[in-house]
């Protein structure tokens, strides 16, 4: 995403009121990678600017969208997500399916094409590849707790024995 300076100047080009709350969500857009939803850029944004409404934010996000300054995602999360990294034509995604987190990856993927059978009627102007899986985090949280049930298992269980 361009810097705020240059989104205030694009905004006004194109005849967008400009606004504290939206100088605030273009800020905290810049170099976001996190992926945001529009509810975390507004929790955000309500901390600097409390006027600032998730209506506001839908609606910057969506004109950002048509601007070509974000990249509005599906990743199967349950929520839109965000991305402002437009200056890769070409990247994917990598989705924790336990937590959500969002990540880039840069690769290319020559062999993804649509079947033949489909191309007479689709015209394809865009390949979106997303990964899915579990991060590292939630991969160790996982072993942490499964270690800590068992721990806690084998103390009920030499209880009962001692008691029984």
């Amino acid at each position: 995403m361009r810097t705020v300076d240059e989104m205030v100047d694009l905004f006004k080009a194109r005849g967008y009121r400009m606004t504290p709350q939206r100088q605030c969500i273009f800020r905290i857009l810049q170099d976001n990678t996190s992926h945001p939803t529009a509810e975390s850029i507004y929790r955000a944004a309500r901390k600097q600017v409390e006027t600032i409404s998730l209506q506001t934010v839908y609606r910057t996000l969506n004109e950002l969208a048509s601007v070509g300054e974000v990249l509005p995602l599906e990743l199967g999360t349950g929520m839109a997500r965000f991305d402002p990294n437009t200056d890769q034509e070409t990247h994917h995604h990598a989705v924790c399916s336990v937590c959500g987190k969002v990540r880039d990856v840069f690769a290319e993927y020559q062999g993804v094409a649509l079947p033949d059978a489909l191309r007479p009627d689709f015209d394809v102007v865009a390949v979106q590849v997303v990964f899915k899986g579990v991060c590292s985090a939630c991969q160790e949280a996982s072993r942490t707790l499964r270690a800590m049930t068992s721990r806690q298992e084998h103390k009920a269980k030499a209880k009962m024995e001692v008691v029984g």
